[in-house]
């Protein structure tokens, strides 16, 4: 198992365990799988080696956590938030596998603090809620997909800026999710950031993170929906800051 994940018994142990608070953390908030991964994980591995284990994580818990209403999305919206990801995402792992892994981490980190920041203080950016926006956003869900596996928060930052009902956004976003995990996985495969060893570590701590998905979903209670989302963000803002600490630190 060591050989093939080229992971120690302890690290892998650690990531393991990872996983399984993420995907707990998933399985009641609804998000943040990624975000909670590469903010605690940032210290055993560098992002490039997090974001293909990220983009497995993210399929499984879809997968668990799937739901109907994709013929309310609004198609316009969707295309546009792919679309531009897509060009954007190659800009992110352009920067992360040209940058030294401690730099990376750094980037990462900081990365998840800016957006879990924004999204914690409700700021709505003005501008984002136009066609141009709606571009922007895009793009840079991509950069910060390449970055640090967490397109989805900047995405998240949009619909806080956006005018569009609730409802029909909901189903906008699970269809981008799912288009933009198809168009991601193409430029992890392209920049060689998806190889064999990174499928196997997908797969095996697939597993936690499934369990751990499943038993949030088990304890979510709905008279507690309010605090989970500032909960997480917290959460995740305390667990980068920690990290880069660590870092700046070492």
């Amino acid at each position: 198992m060591t050989d093939l994940l080229g992971l120690t018994g302890s690290e892998i142990a650690l990531l393991a365990v990872i996983c399984f608070a993420a995907g707990i953390v998933r399985g009641f908030s609804g998000f943040a799988l990624s975000a909670l991964v590469m903010a605690s994980a940032a210290l055993i591995l560098p992002p490039v080696q997090l974001i293909p284990i990220c983009w497995w994580l993210e399929l499984a818990a879809s997968v668990l956590m799937a739901r109907g209403g994709w013929q309310e999305a609004d198609r316009k919206i969707v295309w546009g938030l792919v679309i531009m990801s897509a060009v954007g995402t190659p800009i992110g792992l352009t920067l992360t596998t040209n940058i030294d892994a401690e730099t990376s981490k750094l980037v990462a980190l900081c990365v998840i603090i800016a957006l879990a920041a924004l999204l914690l203080a409700r700021i709505r950016i003005p501008g984002l809620e136009t066609r141009a926006g709606l571009y922007v956003s895009g793009l840079l869900a991509g950069i910060v997909t390449g970055l640090a596996s967490v397109g989805g928060m900047m995405i998240a930052i949009y619909v806080l800026s956006s005018n569009t009902p609730a409802r029909k956004m909901r189903a906008a976003l699970a269809l981008f999710l799912f288009l933009g995990s198809a168009t991601s996985l193409v430029w992890q495969f392209w920049f060689d950031v998806m190889n064999l060893q990174a499928i196997w570590r997908g797969l095996i701590f697939s597993i936690p993170a499934i369990v751990g998905v499943y038993a949030g979903m088990k304890l979510f209670t709905p008279r507690f929906e309010p605090y989970y989302r500032p909960f997480c963000l917290t959460l995740l803002c305390a667990l980068s800051a920690f990290g880069l600490l660590r870092l700046t630190l070492s």
